[in-house]
Parts: structure tokens; sequence; C-alpha cells
């Protein structure tokens, strides 16, 4: 966790209200961090419906396989969360911490061990001592309260300068309903998932099958559309629960309308939140790609100038380079025509029909990059394909934090 606060951090931060059935506490255990809270427990106070996606990572953290071995049961009662180790690549030991942790947060919430789910964040490959913690997670779970939202998200950072919050409400049936999320992540940050925690709750009455339908239908525009430094976590997990029982079935129900938009909404808040805190960011960046093949094409051509070290530089020296993201685009692999390809940085375009657009200005183009959020688009002129992906700029103070993350 850094002590300099991101130039791109939110003035204020909304207060998340509280949330029937779930119950909140975090300590400081010492697992890596001195001074600060590094555990975070989450509890229910009956079984609240669970959805979740983790990590693509051929190499996924141990309490990832946990998550993924409880999330068909579809029924959560307490989450543990800790900061400061990832507990991944720890082999054998690494499996009995994950197991150990998970039959303390058990006889805590008085539950079964289906019902827990683990998160771990931070360096990867140094094993994780449970016993650190796991002591402590009885009296955290008798403790816990409804309002600790904001010392949940604290609880849970690493590299990041401030925590992440957003909270909705919504109606199903004439009924308000409110949903509130945290998430942390700052580095190792990419699709598939983008490399993050994130833990959304609501209390909306809405069965497993079909929070997980709505997760998955979203997390593509989001989650998943953020990219800090192209390197895809072995721990990343995003989890959604429902404290409000299990009436609602059918993914085709009309009264799912108002939760669906405020879930999407809210974890696209939640990972803008993220790549404005990227390590080092002085920028945010969106990258708009149009016209190309197909959408599946377009988004493999904006992560290709998202992820270019060259075009994040560019951005980072207020450099309006175009020439880095014709590149980019020539790169990704997927169909495109030089003579078509037509540029912008910001609304000045820069690059039109194969060459630098005749009406360039390059007095326009720099103003365009010293603003602190920047829209790159690049329309490939062949077809309707279009994505949009978050990235930030790359500085020298991304290099300084991870040259000596582990000491």
């Amino acid at each position: 966790m850094s002590t300099e606060i991101s130039p791109l951090a939110p003035k204020s931060d909304p207060v998340l209200p509280p949330i029937a059935g779930v119950r909140i506490e975090t300590a400081e255990a010492g697992i890596k961090y001195k001074g600060r809270t590094d555990l975070m427990v989450m509890v229910f106070d009956r079984p609240a419906e669970v959805a979740g996606v983790f990590t693509t990572s051929k190499c996924p953290s141990a309490p990832v396989d946990l998550c993924r071995a409880n999330l068909p049961g579809g029924s959560a009662r307490i989450v543990v969360v800790n900061s400061g180790n990832a507990n991944a690549f720890t082999g054998a030991k690494g499996a009995k911490a994950t197991a150990d942790t998970a039959g303390a947060a058990a006889a805590a919430a008085g539950c079964a061990p289906s019902e827990v789910f683990l998160a771990s964040t931070g360096v990867i490959g140094e094993p994780l001592d449970a016993a650190k913690f796991s002591g402590l997670l009885g009296d955290m779970v008798k403790s816990a309260v409804s309002d600790r939202w904001a010392d949940a998200a604290r609880a849970i950072m690493t590299t990041d300068t401030y925590p992440k919050v957003a909270t909705r409400t919504f109606e199903i049936a004439g009924a308000s309903c409110t949903i509130n999320g945290i998430a942390k992540g700052a580095g190792m940050i990419a699709p598939d998932m983008a490399t993050m925690l994130s833990f959304i709750v609501t209390d909306a009455p809405i069965a497993a099958n079909v929070l997980q339908a709505a997760l998955s239908d979203h997390v593509g525009s989001t989650f998943n559309a953020v990219t800090v430094d192209s390197d895809t976590s072995t721990s990343d997990t995003v989890l959604l629960f429902s404290t409000g029982g299990a009436q609602i079935t059918e993914t085709s129900d009309p009264q799912l309308a108002g939760f669906r938009e405020a879930l999407r909404s809210l974890m696209e808040e939640l990972s803008l939140k993220i790549v404005r805190d990227g390590e080092g960011a002085r920028k945010q960046v969106e990258v708009l790609v149009t016209g190309a093949a197909s959408d599946e094409a377009a988004g493999r051509i904006a992560r290709s100038i998202a992820n270019s070290p060259l075009v994040k530089t560019a951005v980072a020296g207020e450099d309006a380079n175009w020439g880095r993201v014709v590149m980019a685009v020539g790169k990704a692999g997927e169909e495109a025509d030089r003579d078509r390809l037509a540029i912008w940085f910001g609304d000045v375009r820069v690059a039109v029909d194969g060459e630098r657009d005749p009406d360039y200005s390059e007095a326009e183009a720099s103003a365009v990059m010293k603003r602190d959020e920047i829209t790159i688009r690049a329309d490939i002129g062949l077809g309707s394909g279009q994505a949009r992906v978050w990235t930030c700029d790359l500085t020298k103070a991304y290099v300084e934090i991870n040259g000596d993350y582990r000491s």
C-alpha cells in the first residue's frame, strides 16, 4: 500500500449503507504489513446466494481452487480475505493453509466448509502462515457489524493508494434494494480477469443461478475491460452475494432490469477506480476501437493498443505519437487496412486514410495529451465491430514500485 495517494483518486467516496444479513470485521494480523489492517471477514447471518468469476491463469492460487470447488453449492456463510500474501505457488503448504483457514472459518460461522469462501492477495510464492490469523476469526465473527464497508475496502489493499467502494439502489416489484461493492487492485491488472479482488452484496431476493448469469454477462465490459500492465494474476476473484433469499430464479424475469443495470454500473465504477489507481498512474486512458471486422476483433485490437508500453509511455510523456497506435493496430493479428485506418486523440483526428490528417494540429493534439483523462480512438474502416478498454499511462513510478515489491 502506497503512502502517496494517486492524483486520479476520487475527491470523495460514497458512504455504503448497511445491508441486512451481512456483517463485516477487520483486524491487524501482521501477515506482511505493520500498523494496518490486513484481514477482513464478511459473515452472513443466514446462507447467502453466491456467484463468482475467477482468474483464467493456469497457475491459480489455493484460495481460488477452494472458491471454485465451493461455488456450485450456491451458498455462502463467511468470506475471509487476507492481504500481503497471495498464497499462490505455495504447493502442499498453500493447500494446507487454505484448508486450515476454511476449517477455522467454518467453526467461527457455525457452517459447513462448503459455505466458506477465501481470497488472498499479495506476494506470490511465499508460504502463508494461517496460524497468524485463523485464531482471530471466532472473535471477528462475534464483533462484526453491518457498517464496516470502508474498513473492509482498506483491509484488502496491497499497492493500492486508496480504497475502492461503490453503491447503488434499484427496485424490484416496487421494493427498494441496495447493492454495495468493494474492490482492490493497482498492479498485475489485465483482462481475464482484470487482476483484482472484488466483493459485491445485494439484499435483493435473487437466486445464485441468476446472480451468476448477471455477473458473467457484465464482467466482459467492466472488470475484463481494464488493463494496467497486461499481466493476469493468479488470484483474481469477484464474488457476488444476495442476502434476500432466492425468490427470483429465472434469468428472464423482467423484474431483474433494475438489478442488472445497477450491477453493471457498480462494476464499471469499481473497474475504473482500479485503473485510476494503476501503479504510478497519472492519466486514465479510454481506448475505443470501431469499424473492426467483429466485436471480438475490436477487443483484441483495443487491448493491443492499451497494453502497448510504447503507447502508454507516450501518454505518460504527453506525446501525441499516433504512430505508436498504428503500430499497435498492425501487430494485433486482426484484419486491418492501413489505408482505411483513422485515429483520434480526444476529438482531434490525427491520422486518416493511411497518412497524417491533412488538417492535423500538433498544438491541438498536444493539448489533449495534457488532460488527466484521454480517449484514443481507432476506426479500422472494415465493419461494425467495436470495443472499449480502459488503461492508464506507464510511468517511472511503476518500475520503482515493482522493482522492490518483495522488500
